[in-house]
């Protein structure tokens, strides 16, 4: 035991010497960025994920130039900053995060570039505490998913302004306007999975997946939700897990459980095989599809058409 503390211990060091040194090239790489004349450039913007550089690009428009870290099938719990993103964020004009530890041991570099003066922003920071729900794996923090509710996501959009704002002040009028767009777009997207999960009978609404990814959209949509994993994808499933899903399964007579993208699917495939139930589908969780990827209809590689699909991929398994 006190062999598995110290090395415990040393991989702490060694991660927070390795931060250190991505911090120093950030701020190192922000100095040396110069400004050129003659027609303004858009603005920098460096995101974590896929749902935010969506976002980014809808209330910047052509004023802004996304470079997002974590692509498509990429698990941000387990994401580990390297080299080249230390260069994107010193690049960056504002940088932005989800927050609430969705990015792991990222949010100690947001945290010491914040205190550096980096115009950094978590988006998750605009939601009122009293509408987050509670991690139980993770004391004193808060379930990061807040994008499942679409309603709760666009509370997100005036932190994305005031970011850009910060960066380009002449762009002010056109952020306000691309977002109060955007935010019309988001109310209609919002009413249409209210009305779409109301076509399934409310008995028939449990959703199983790989990770407690989706807490929000039940809450918000009607559904009972349960994860093999909890609210991170840090730690493997234990074959106790395992077995109380299957028993639940079965109980519940719940007709298919689901994959995600980014999550490895085979502890949940056992599960279904287990339980003799199908896989009703891939969902999208912590990472979007890939930009122009069609499925039942939609893009999976923007926010809308994520949201949309991974709706339409539950109603139609679960009827």
């Amino acid at each position: 035991m006190c062999s598995m503390s110290y090395k415990s211990a040393m991989n702490s060091k060694l991660l927070r010497c390795r931060l250190l040194r991505l911090v120093m090239l950030i701020l190192s790489g922000g100095l040396a960025s110069t400004v050129s004349a003659g027609e303004p450039s858009p603005v920098k913007v460096c995101v974590t994920t896929g749902m935010i550089a969506d976002l980014v690009r809808q209330v910047g428009g052509d004023h802004v130039e996304v470079m997002q870290l974590m692509g498509p099938g990429i698990d941000p719990h387990l994401y580990k900053p390297t080299s080249s993103d230390a260069s994107a964020l010193g690049k960056a004009d504002v940088v932005f995060y989800n927050g609430l530890m969705l990015e792991g041991r990222m949010g100690e570099l947001f945290d010491r570039l914040s205190k550096s003066g980096k115009n950094i922003h978590a988006l998750t920071d605009s939601i009122p505490k009293d509408r987050l729900i509670s991690a139980p794996d993770f004391k004193d923090h808060h379930d990061p998913h807040v994008w499942f509710d679409v309603d709760l996501w666009r509370q997100t959009v005036p932190t994305i302004v005031k970011g850009l704002s910060a960066a380009d002040p002449e762009g002010r009028a056109i952020y306000e306007k691309n977002a109060a767009d955007l935010d019309t777009r988001l109310v209609a997207l919002h009413a249409w999975c209210l009305a779409q999960s109301a076509t399934l009978p409310e008995a028939a609404r449990i959703l199983v997946t790989s990770h407690d990814a989706y807490n929000y959209f039940g809450r918000a949509y009607g559904f009972r939700v349960v994860g093999l994993q909890g609210a991170s994808t840090v730690s493997e499933a234990a074959l106790a897990d395992v077995a109380s899903l299957v028993d639940f399964i079965r109980d519940q007579n719940v007709k298919a459980i689901f994959v995600e993208s980014s999550v490895n699917p085979t502890a949940i495939q056992r599960v279904a095989a287990d339980a003799g139930v199908v896989v009703g589908g891939e969902l999208f969780s912590d990472a979007m599809g890939m930009p122009g990827e069609v499925m039942n209809g939609y893009d999976t590689g923007t926010y809308d058409g994520m949201v949309r699909h991974n709706l339409s991929t539950i109603i139609e398994a679960l009827k």
